[in-house]
C-alpha cells in the first residue's frame, strides 16, 4: 500500500505474537495487529500507526525525531505522508545507512539530520563526509563517545547526539564533554537523576 508504518522492529513478533515482516506486508494487513496487548491489558487493540498519524500529533514547540529504519527506497512515501502535514519544521532525522541519511538531507535540505553509527572505525572514516554532505551532526552509541571523539566533532563544527544511555552517571559524563542530546528509555527519571 506504500504507507509509512511506525515501528522499531522489522517484524512484528515482539509486538504483535505474530510474524511479518515489516517491508513485504500490506499496511492494511500491519493495521489488523493488536500491537498493545503484549504491554498490558489497557492497550488491547492498538494498532501500529501511520506516519503523518505521528506527526499530527506533535504538539506546539516540540520536536519528532524520525528515525528511518527503512532504506532510501522509503524517501518518496515518507515524503508524501510528511507534505500531508503542515508540520515539516518541527521534524529531525536520524539513520545508520549512510545513502539514506545523505538522500534524506537532499529531500529535506532545511530539516536536521544526523548520522547513527555505533562503530568507531567507521565513524573515524567518515567525519569528513559528514561535513561535506551538510549533516548537523552525528548520532553515537554512547560507549564510543570519548574526549577524541568531541574534540573532532567540535572542530569540525558538529553536533554529537548520543544513543541510548540509561545510566545517570553516564548521562553526566556526556553532558560534561558536551553531547548535544541524549537518547534515553527512561527520559523523566534520567533527567531527575542526573543533578
Amino acid at each position: 500500500n506504500n504507507r509509512v508504518m511506525v515501528i522499531h522492529d522489522s517484524d512484528t513478533k515482539k509486538v504483535s505474537g505474530k510474524y511479518l515482516k515489516v517491508s513485504e506486508t500490506k499496511s492494511n494487513v500491519l493495521r489488523k495487529l493488536d500491537v498493545g496487548s503484549f504491554k498490558d491489558e489497557k492497550y488491547n487493540d492498538e494498532i501500529i500507526p501511520y506516519l503523518e498519524e505521528i506527526i499530527e500529533i506533535i504538539p506546539v514547540g516540540k520536536k519528532l525525531v524520525i528515525e528511518l529504519k527503512s532504506r532510501k527506497e522509503v524517501i518518496p512515501w515518507m515524503k508524501k505522508a510528511i507534505d500531508k502535514c503542515d508540520k515539516l519544521d518541527q521534524l529531525i532525522f536520524i539513520c545508520f545507512d549512510w545513502e539514506t541519511i545523505i538522500k534524506t538531507k537532499q529531500t529535506f535540505p532545511d530539516n536536521r539530520c544526523y548520522w547513527l553509527c555505533n562503530d568507531p572505525n567507521e565513524l573515524e572514516k567518515r567525519w569528513e563526509d559528514v561535513v561535506k554532505s551538510g549533516l548537523e551532526g552525528v548520532d553515537l552509541k554512547h560507549s564510543i563517545i570519548d574526549e577524541k571523539v568531541m574534540k573532532t566533532a567540535n572542530e569540525l563544527g558538529l553536533e554529537v547526539w548520543t544513543y541510548t544511555v540509561n545510566d545517570p552517571a553516564e548521562a553526566r559524563r556526556l553532558i560534561n564533554m558536551g553531547v548535544t542530546g541524549i537518547t534515553t528509555d527512561r527520559p523523566g527519571w534520567l533527567r531527575k537523576n542526573i543533578h
